[in-house]
C-alpha cells in the first residue's frame, strides 16, 4: 500500500520553471539515478512524486514520497489512485526502478531470473499500464523508460540484466506506437557506466582501483557518467523541446559503444 509523505508540499516547486504546473512520477526515485532525476525535475518547476521501496534520502522542495513496490499490482494501483486523487493529472512518468544481477546464466537461479524481470520489465509494464490512462486524460505527456547500453552490447556476467534491458527497449518502441496518437511520447534512456552504488558494486568484483581506472580509460571521454548527466537527458525528454522525440533509445555512455573495442591500442 502506498504511504505518501506530504511533509514536502508539492506546491513549493519552482513557480516559473519550464515544467511548472506539471506532475511527474519517478519510480526508483530514492536510488542513485532516481534521486538526481527527482531533484532536477523539481528544480525545473514540476511537482514530483519519488516512488520507491523506502524513503532514504533528503527530498528537494516540490517533492513527495510514495512507498512503491513496482512488482506488486496492488502497490502500483494504490500509487495511481494517489496521483489521481491528490494531484489530478500526470504529465511525466520516469520508470527508473531497476536492479542488477552479476552472474552468468549458469550461476543465475530461476528465482533470481524471475525477480530481475519482475523489477526491470514487469515494473515498467505495471506503472505504465496503470498511469497511462491519467496521462491520456491530462492531454498527453512523456514516459521515459530505463534501458541500458547493455541492451545493445553486453558486459560479462550480466546475462539476466542484459536480457531485461533488451525487453525494455522493445516495450518502449511498442508503447510509443500505441500511444503516440494520444500525444504520449515514450522513449528509453540507455545509460552506460554511471557513478552509482550499482556501479560501485560491480567494481568490487575485482581490484577496485584498477577496475575504476580501466572503466574511465576505455571511454573516449575518459570518465564515466554521473546521475546528473542522466537527469539532464530526462529533463529534456520530459519537456516541450523534445515534443517530436518518441520511440527512441537514447544511449548515454560517453562514446563507449561508438568505438571498435578490438582495435583499441
Amino acid at each position: 500500500m502506498n504511504t505518501p509523505d506530504t511533509s514536502s508540499d508539492t506546491s513549493s516547486g519552482t513557480s516559473f520553471g519550464p515544467l511548472s504546473g506539471r506532475v511527474a512520477v519517478v519510480t526508483g526515485g530514492t536510488g542513485g539515478i532516481g534521486t538526481a532525476i527527482v531533484a532536477r525535475l523539481a528544480r525545473e518547476g514540476a511537482d514530483v512524486i519519488a516512488a520507491d521501496l523506502q524513503d532514504n534520502v533528503a527530498r528537494a522542495d516540490g517533492t513527495v514520497f510514495c512507498a512503491l513496490d513496482v512488482t506488486g499490482e496492488d502497490s502500483v494501483t494504490a500509487l495511481a489512485d494517489f496521483v489521481r486523487g491528490d494531484l489530478g493529472r500526470l504529465d511525466i512518468l520516469v520508470n527508473a526502478a531497476g536492479i542488477e544481477i552479476e552472474k552468468t546464466i549458469e550461476q543465475t537461479s530461476l528465482d533470481e531470473w524471475n525477480h530481475i524481470f519482475a523489477v526491470n520489465v514487469t515494473g515498467t509494464f505495471l506503472t505504465s499500464k496503470y498511469l497511462v490512462g491519467l496521462m491520456r486524460e491530462t492531454g498527453g505527456g512523456s514516459i521515459i523508460n530505463f534501458g541500458s547500453y547493455d541492451g545493445f552490447i553486453a558486459d560479462p556476467e550480466l546475462a539476466a540484466y542484459c536480457a531485461t534491458k533488451g525487453a525494455v527497449h522493445a516495450l518502449t518502441r511498442a508503447m510509443a506506437c500505441d500511444h503516440g496518437p494520444e500525444n504520449i511520447r515514450v522513449n528509453a534512456i540507455c545509460p552506460g557506466y554511471i557513478d552509482t552504488p550499482m556501479l560501485q558494486s560491480f567494481f568490487r568484483h575485482g581490484d577496485e582501483d584498477k577496475m575504476k581506472a580501466a572503466a574511465r580509460d576505455v571511454h573516449p571521454m575518459k570518465r564515466y557518467g554521473t546521475p546528473d548527466d542522466v537527469a539532464g537527458l530526462v529533463n529534456w525528454l520530459a519537456g516541450d523541446e523534445a515534443r517530436y522525440a518518441s520511440g527512441q533509445l537514447w544511449v548515454l555512455d560517453g562514446g563507449l559503444s561508438a568505438q571498435v573495442q578490438q582495435m583499441k591500442l
